[in-house]
């Protein structure tokens, strides 16, 4: 039978002194332990003394797959790196917080968010943990019926995995069996014990009658814990995922995440679930807030991305050298490419006609997102060309290289239309009248057939960009009732207009038979 196939470990290894015989994936976490290697070794040795080949290749996949997993706590701090006090518990919206992390960034010289303490998982996990987590996952796999007809891959890739994203390990090693007494009267709940797809919307309606979205905790630094997240019973959309999965996980349904990191039409990013079929199929959701089958994200992507416990070597993070940088989520190794499930993709060729430094290797597309530019795919330089996969259709991109730890633009914005063509905004010398009414994509009703709504604040000051290697000012007037007219503007540019001490939420535009055209 499929589940008990003998499992062939790769390339082994000695680990110290000792009979145990480990993979060099695996050998490498236990030497990055230190004081806690005791702890991976006998979670090995137990599974070894168990005789159950299939359970001791699940806990090698988990600290094989562990290096890269682990906690940061982040809190913000002054220009001497001094932490400042900060509880988003103090606060009763998003408002109240919103102004008092304002109010703190002005006071406080040098304020900034810096990581405080990193907690790799390997260097604290306990053989207990690892242990109870393996047996209570088969348990669930092998006994309840919607979990029976899952592969073993999909077992160890989407119900076997401890955590979500990078959120504080779960405090108590019972989490799973927790969460599975919660729901133990499931199948008789269920009109088909054996569709995981019922089961994961029973559970999803059960935490939506108790935990709530808030967005409140977009200024919380990090993902919650699970047990976090059972005590304020709220948070944002990764700790909707992170508790969908965990409880969903542990009673044998095979869930994971899928997001995107910045939005490409808008500011932020968004996190959702994905519910795997029998039959390898993904199907969204949201956890805590829309079954599978009635989700859909709401905005136009550029990249889709799932997350994955095991290590992916096609991803950048593989190709990086020793010390080299690259955009901070880029450089992970856990998560694949899924974004033709979601959305129309092309690809996005580009020659480069500049001079690169001999020491960058790769190149970025970027989104426009919170007012930055934000790398969004990579692409390895070859002969004076980058070339970028399954990009997003109808977003305005940016190609851009890094260079000591900056964005930098090596080309200008490109549009892929569409029908999958580019479209790039190059400089042609001539100049036209520019007439504005928004700084956002809004619903604009037509007050006449000639005068549309402005939607600007009166009183307020705007200042007009368009994009030429960098942001290039054009003016800035004040806004009355009546629409702004910026004259002898570059034409067939990239603009953006902006209010004074905004927080840079408006979005970029072209300017086309006379109207705004939001990207």
């Amino acid at each position: 039978m499929k589940k008990f196939l003998v499992i062939f470990l790769p390339v082994l290894i000695m680990v110290s002194c000792t009979t145990l015989r480990v993979s060099e994936e695996a050998a490498q976490t236990i030497h990055k332990a230190g004081k806690n290697k005791s702890e991976l070794k006998n979670a090995i040795r137990y599974f070894e003394n168990k005789g159950d080949s299939l359970q001791l290749d699940a806990v090698l996949f988990l600290i094989e797959n562990m290096s890269d997993q682990s906690f940061v706590e982040i809190v913000p701090c002054d220009s001497n790196k001094v932490e400042i006090p900060w509880n988003i518990a103090d606060y009763e919206n998003y408002q109240q917080a919103r102004t008092a992390l304002d109010s703190l960034e002005k006071s406080s010289a040098g304020f900034d968010w810096k990581a405080n303490k990193k907690i790799p998982d390997q260097q604290v996990i306990t053989a207990e943990f690892l242990i109870q987590n393996v047996e209570d996952a088969f348990f669930a796999w092998q006994n309840l019926p919607w979990a029976k007809d899952y592969s073993y891959k999909v077992f160890k890739e989407f119900i076997l995995p401890y955590r979500g994203s990078n959120e504080p390990l779960p405090a108590s090693i019972s989490w799973r069996r927790d969460f599975s007494e919660k729901y133990s009267n499931l199948a008789e709940q269920m009109n088909e014990p054996s569709d995981p797809t019922e089961a994961a919307s029973i559970i999803n309606l059960k935490l939506r009658s108790w935990f709530k979205f808030n967005e409140i905790y977009y200024l919380h630094p990090t993902d919650q814990s699970v047990d976090e997240m059972q005590e304020t019973c709220q948070g944002r959309c990764e700790d909707m995922t992170n508790l969908a999965m965990a409880a969903m996980r542990a009673n044998g349904i095979a869930v994971t995440s899928d997001y995107t990191p910045y939005w490409a039409d808008s500011s932020n990013n968004h996190a959702w679930n994905a519910i795997i079929t029998h039959d390898g199929k993904a199907i969204p959701f949201m956890g805590c807030e829309a079954d599978p089958g009635k989700y859909s994200i709401r905005n136009r992507v550029a990249k889709v991305y799932r997350k994955t416990f095991a290590k992916q070597t096609d991803n950048l993070a593989s190709l990086l050298r020793e010390n080299e940088k690259a955009p901070a989520w880029l450089r992970s190794e856990n998560y694949v490419d899924v974004t033709e499930k979601y959305t129309k993709t092309a690809d996005v060729k580009i020659d480069l006609n500049r001079e690169i430094p001999d020491s960058v290797r790769f190149a970025y597309l970027c989104v426009f997102n919170s007012g930055e530019w934000c790398a969004i795919q990579w692409s390895e330089i070859k002969d004076g060309e980058v070339f970028f996969q399954e990009m997003g259709v109808d977003l305005c991109y940016l190609p851009m290289i890094l260079e000591d730890e900056k964005l930098v633009s090596i080309g200008v914005p490109v549009i892929l239309q569409k029908d999958g063509s580019s479209l790039f905004l190059e400089d042609n010398r001539s100049i036209h009248d520019l007439i504005l009414i928004s700084t956002t994509k809004t619903q604009i009703a037509n007050a006449t057939e000639e005068k549309q709504i402005v939607n600007l604040k009166e009183g307020s000051e705007y200042e007009l960009f368009y994009w030429q290697d960098e942001w290039q000012s054009a003016g800035k007037q004040i806004a009355t009732s009546e629409p702004m007219i910026f004259k002898d503007i570059p034409a067939d540019r990239l603009y953006w207009l902006v209010e004074t001490d905004s927080r840079k939420e408006e979005r970029i535009f072209t300017y086309e038979e006379g109207k705004q055209v939001w990207w």
